[in-house]
């Protein structure tokens, strides 16, 4: 072979080697730039995600995720996960009409917001145990019950990345809590032991699904959503025993 077609063939492999290497690192280029739209997607998400607004309620009896009178005759404690639709509905439906009734405002119940975070518990990201532990931070600046409105009016499904840490802030600066403290308090997860109580409690009394609503530890409507009507049974009940 002349010394001329043997260049042609050198220079021939040494282009389809060059190509093969151009084809290689476009290939992994590819990857990697999918690999960072796919975890960017949620924070251009939220970038564009629109807040609904609350019309924010006074709660002079609240204390804390608690309403009334702690030393009224009758208990009633609802077991709720934030990202659960059930408990949405309850939220809409049947707890403002227990909050605002005579019950509450006479003294004859008290009534208690529990934490049951349980949808995520096969779940990568902690919607559920992130939504509770902002609550917790919204309660620490008197805020709980409108951060609680807050997260309901902007439910969107379960475990779909909705409640991501970047939405759940966002939520509080709305509220235009002080996000300096808000943030801190977020970040260190700073209830995680009250909320864990909740969950502990819940086991206890054999919650399995939320919303559930206990009257005097006696479970309302279970394995349904309890409606007002359901509730206000047992509060008369409750009361017609003396409380018990």
């Amino acid at each position: 072979m002349s010394t001329t077609k043997r260049m042609d063939v050198k220079e021939q492999r040494l282009r389809r080697q060059r190509e093969q290497r151009m084809r290689t690192f476009l290939t992994i280029g590819g990857i990697l730039l999918l690999l960072v739209l796919v975890f960017s997607l949620p924070a251009i998400v939220d970038a564009f995600k629109p807040i609904t607004m609350i019309t924010p309620r006074e709660m002079p009896l609240a204390d804390g995720k608690a309403v009334g009178d702690p030393n009224a005759p009758v208990v009633v404690e609802v077991f709720s996960d934030f990202q659960c639709s059930a408990c949405k509905r309850f939220a809409a439906e049947a707890e403002p009409l227990l909050l605002e009734s005579d019950y509450v405002a006479n003294g004859q119940v008290y009534f208690i917001f529990r934490h049951f975070p349980f949808l995520d518990d096969n779940a990568l990201v902690k919607e559920s145990d992130q939504a509770a532990n902002a609550s917790m931070c919204a309660l620490e600046q008197g805020q709980f019950w409108n951060y609680h409105d807050m997260i309901y009016a902007n439910w969107a499904g379960e475990n779909t990345g909705a409640f991501s840490d970047k939405f759940l802030l966002s939520l509080a600066d709305a509220l235009e809590l002080n996000m300096t403290d808000f943030k801190a308090c977020f970040e260190e997860n700073r209830y995680a032991g009250q909320i864990n109580q909740d969950v502990e409690l819940g086991g206890q009394m054999n919650v399995t699904g939320t919303p559930a609503v206990f009257v005097n530890g006696q479970a309302v409507a279970p394995g349904f959503v309890p409606t007002y009507e359901n509730i206000d049974a047992a509060i008369q009940e409750a009361l017609a025993n003396g409380g018990q």
